[in-house]
């Protein structure tokens, strides 16, 4: 068991030490963390489900060139739960060559340890600089397993790793002390939104280590995350409008709060309405307004479904109001 010391571990501050190579990326995704928002590409699949590797490497371009602090391909937004190891290659190898060192490029994997270790050698050979390690599939599981699962990972790869905890993966802050301690361990992506436990953990965290907002459409609860202490966050919105990306983050840190209020109250909230009326919609309505820019992205994979003509003009809609509000064109 895992054994509950309610006093900080001071100690640990000093103790968790990272290989040098793990301190740079550390360094880089703090610098790209202040600097901008944390983009996640859309994964470009054909009409007929098969990977469009050329379009991705258009649209990872573009993505770059709309000033991300960091990159993270095949993740949940870029539909890694549907790719198969060699297009997996693909997307990773695409964006860390269309990046070229410019921002760090986290990859994601996940699934069982060995099947993540699988991922990550080749995460590894495409050159990407870190992982996030995505939920495990299906099964809940104790405390103790969750952090074995990120020592077996951790104790296989030489990348740094990301701990992401949403669904069935939820730690606590003494879990998260222990992951902590894991060499190559370097921070935790929260989606489930609960600050109280979230400030729990930045408490008994060692200095350095990283945090981000990764609830899905971050920018809903961004001031919130903010006020405790973790102003980084992943931006859906970025893989579509970039312009109400930044326009949103720039009023954040200005803190401007009338135009953050207007842009939640007339873009964030009602997208986060329309999200939540199908399940899998974070990710196909997301899709579904990159196409509507005229990114070559194409359909969702099953089991995932494209929306509804109904969802979709509402969509248009409220994308057209929302980059009127930045003064940005469809």
């Amino acid at each position: 068991m895992l054994s509950l010391d309610p006093r900080p571990d001071h100690s640990a501050h000093s103790a968790h030490s990272l290989h040098p190579v793990h301190s740079s990326v550390v360094g880089r995704l703090r610098e790209g963390m202040a600097a901008s928002v944390l983009s996640f590409p859309l994964t470009t699949f054909r009409e007929d489900g098969s990977l469009d590797a050329d379009a991705y490497r258009t649209y990872v371009a573009e993505r770059l060139a709309a000033g991300p602090g960091a990159l993270f391909p095949a993740c949940g937004t870029g539909e890694f739960f549907s790719l198969d190891e060699d297009e997996y290659r693909q997307v990773v190898t695409i964006a860390v060559e269309e990046t070229a060192g410019r921002v760090p490029v986290v990859a994601g994997t996940g699934y069982g340890w060995a099947q993540a270790l699988r991922f990550a050698r080749i995460a590894e050979e495409a050159g990407a600089d870190a992982l996030l390690v995505m939920p495990h599939y299906l099964t809940a599981a104790p405390q103790e397993g969750l952090v074995a699962q990120l020592e077996r990972i951790a104790a296989g790869t030489r990348l740094p790793l990301i701990a992401y905890q949403r669904g069935e993966v939820a730690y606590t802050a003494e879990s998260v002390r222990h992951l902590a301690r894991i060499p190559g361990v370097i921070g935790l992506k929260d989606g489930h939104g609960d600050l109280d436990l979230l400030q729990r953990m930045l408490l008994t965290a060692p200095d350095g280590f990283l945090f981000f907002n990764g609830a899905a459409t971050a920018e809903v609860q961004a001031r919130a995350y903010a006020a405790v202490g973790v102003p980084a966050y992943s931006s859906a919105t970025h893989a579509f409008a970039p312009e109400i990306a930044h326009a949103f983050l720039a009023a954040l840190r200005a803190g401007d709060h009338g135009t953050v209020d207007k842009l939640l109250r007339d873009f964030y909230v009602p997208f986060v309405e329309l999200r939540d009326r199908v399940p899998g919609y974070g990710v196909s309505l997301v899709k579904a307004a990159a196409r509507l820019r005229g990114f070559p992205v194409g359909p969702v994979r099953a089991p995932l479904t494209d929306p509804t003509a109904a969802d979709l003009a509402a969509l248009k809609t409220l994308l057209t109001a929302g980059l009127d509000l930045v003064g940005a064109a469809l």
